[in-house]
């Protein structure tokens, strides 16, 4: 009976093991976030959060069974341009004051088919709140020269502003908005893992 009991604490302990969670947070040196949407058509302006965090648990090497939650300061906006800045930041767009974080929280992540993921989760801009799918690379995991695990990601995907009330819509004589409604975003990411 002693035997059995022993076996069986033996066989949890393994399970838990197996079942840990391994917690990862971000190498903000190696990791940008940015996004790019048309200006009078013909071109694009790039912008990027400077300060934004996640969190990522998983129990599963592939990080097939990810749970991301991700924020960034709307405060933190940049477009090198200080008054374009301050324009994104005002109600016409962001309303940085009222609404000064915007958040992703992650439903899901399944690899589709070699280093490639799909990214499901909840985008929360202003007071708006949609179901977003990102296209995700993994691009594999690597200890540094400090001993350090580090894992990579690239994160894309688009949204229409106009979903979030980022509503600012002046028009150009030829018909075409000054800012486009679709923003395209690139997320490249460094996890590393928690000791």
């Amino acid at each position: 009976m002693a035997k059995f009991r022993f076996a069986a604490i033996l066989a949890l302990i393994s399970l838990m093991t197996i079942n840990a969670q391994t917690k990862w947070t971000v190498d903000k040196a190696h990791s940008k976030v940015q996004f790019t949407v048309t200006h009078l058509i013909i071109s694009e302006v790039t912008g990027e959060f400077k300060t934004f965090d996640a969190t990522v648990e998983s129990s599963k090497d592939d990080f097939s069974d990810a749970k991301i939650d991700f924020w960034a300061d709307v405060n933190s906006i940049s477009t090198d341009n200080d008054a374009r800045d301050k324009h994104l930041k005002s109600d016409d767009f962001f309303n940085a004051e009222k609404f000064p974080k915007l958040t992703f929280k992650g439903k899901s992540f399944k690899k589709v088919s070699g280093k490639n993921y799909k990214l499901v989760g909840d985008l929360t801009i202003r007071d708006v709140t949609k179901e977003v799918t990102l296209d995700v690379v993994y691009n594999g995991s690597v200890k540094d020269p400090y001993g350090n695990i580090k894992a990579g990601f690239k994160i894309t995907g688009s949204i229409n502003r106009f979903d979030y009330n980022l509503k600012w819509n002046a028009l150009i004589e030829a018909g075409g908005a000054v800012v486009g409604k679709t923003v395209e975003m690139t997320v490249n990411l460094e996890l590393q893992k928690s000791k």
